[in-house]
């Protein structure tokens, strides 16, 4: 449906980098029609209408509402505190794909749910890692049985993010794993399900003291026969020829590692690889490299959009990434943060 003249026009809410790096280039490849836009500072929004061949730049929300109703799909890319007050400004029964993370915690998620409900709103959230065309791939292999049963999933990500280039982030109570890890937490999610238990540590840098976290451990717990963790850093600041951002996945019968080099060396990263490894019986296995077309930054974002299309076309139920989907999301970074608070056993007790 990526191409499909009779897809929802689509309305932008926001005009920041998010939407200029990923979102608007991600529906021009898909060929999605994007009819409206309107942000703040409305120059923002006009540069990115000239750049992207948008329609028509709106001074407010409500104009924008105003003209296209339930008619339209609203896109929008707002700090988390801005969820609600938008929501609030949309038609009942709107669709709309709302910006990750789904709220600033778990009670303001559930929030932004109730308010989601009342007003029959058909949403999803923009968690795409899972839509990367890396990620479809490994999950292909997975339901054809290539690997076998999955026993093991790592997210491995030792990089340095300037984070100066989000300034709103140095105000936030929660950072890494809410604005970051959150994305492997519910890439994780889309393998494995809902995990039973969480225990999690995140972690400051003393050149990053500003920022509440920069660093995580995150175990996800799905019983004794698999191991789902994810490890962050983003202080490595010793050149980008040690970074390493990727995600390992190892079955029964073979494993495929997957390197997302948009983290590497940022803002410029590196390519991106797919590698796999299959063992069959009476030979040697041997790992072999995929060529993948697409990537995290900007194609993983056309899934999530084509799920709200497919969704308000009645193609299918609900989309993947529905808020119900996203709640259970916030309910495992909630669990992160508590068992962080919580800490660990004290050693000193077995003394």
């Amino acid at each position: 449906m990526t191409n499909n003249n009779e897809a929802a026009p689509l309305c932008i809410i926001g005009a920041g980098g998010i939407v200029a790096d990923a979102h608007l280039p991600a529906y021009q490849i898909a060929g999605y029609k994007v009819t409206g836009i309107a942000n703040r500072n409305k120059q923002k929004a006009i540069s990115l209408a000239e750049k992207f061949g948008i329609e028509k730049v709106y001074d407010t929300l409500e104009e924008m509402v105003a003209v296209h109703g339930t008619n339209a799909i609203y896109d929008f890319a707002l700090p988390a505190s801005e969820i609600i007050p938008v929501l609030e400004q949309l038609p009942d029964g709107a669709t709309v794909l709302i910006q990750k993370p789904y709220g600033e915690s778990l009670e303001e998620a559930k929030a932004i749910h109730a308010i989601a409900k009342k007003k029959q709103l058909l949403a999803g959230v923009n968690f795409q890692m899972r839509f990367a065309p890396y990620m479809l791939e490994a999950k292909k292999m997975i339901a054809d049985g290539k690997i076998g049963t999955i026993t093991d999933l790592e997210v491995y990500v030792n990089v340095h993010t300037p984070w100066n280039l989000w300034e709103f982030l140095f105000s936030k109570k929660r950072m890494e794993i809410n604005y970051h890890s959150i994305h492997y937490i519910d890439l994780i999610r889309s393998f494995l399900g809902t995990p039973s238990k969480i225990y999690a540590r995140t972690f400051k840098h003393p050149e990053a003291t500003q920022l509440a976290s920069v660093k995580s451990n995150i175990i996800m717990d799905y019983g004794d026969m698999v191991r789902a963790a994810i490890h962050t850093n983003h202080n490595h600041n010793y050149s980008y020829h040690k970074q390493e951002s990727y995600v390992k996945i190892e079955g029964t019968r073979g494993a495929v590692k997957i390197t997302f080099g948009a983290l590497i060396n940022y803002p410029h990263g590196v390519p991106d690889s797919f590698e796999y490894i299959i063992a069959e019986e009476g030979e040697e296995a041997q790992w072999q490299t995929k060529t993948i077309d697409g990537t995290w930054f900007p194609h993983a974002f056309i899934g999530t959009m084509q799920q709200m299309q497919l969704a308000k076309a009645g193609v299918i139920d609900k989309p993947e990434n529905s808020i119900d989907d996203a709640l259970e999301t916030m309910i495992c970074v909630e669990a992160a943060y508590t068992s962080n608070e919580k800490g660990g056993v004290i050693t000193g007790d077995f003394f």
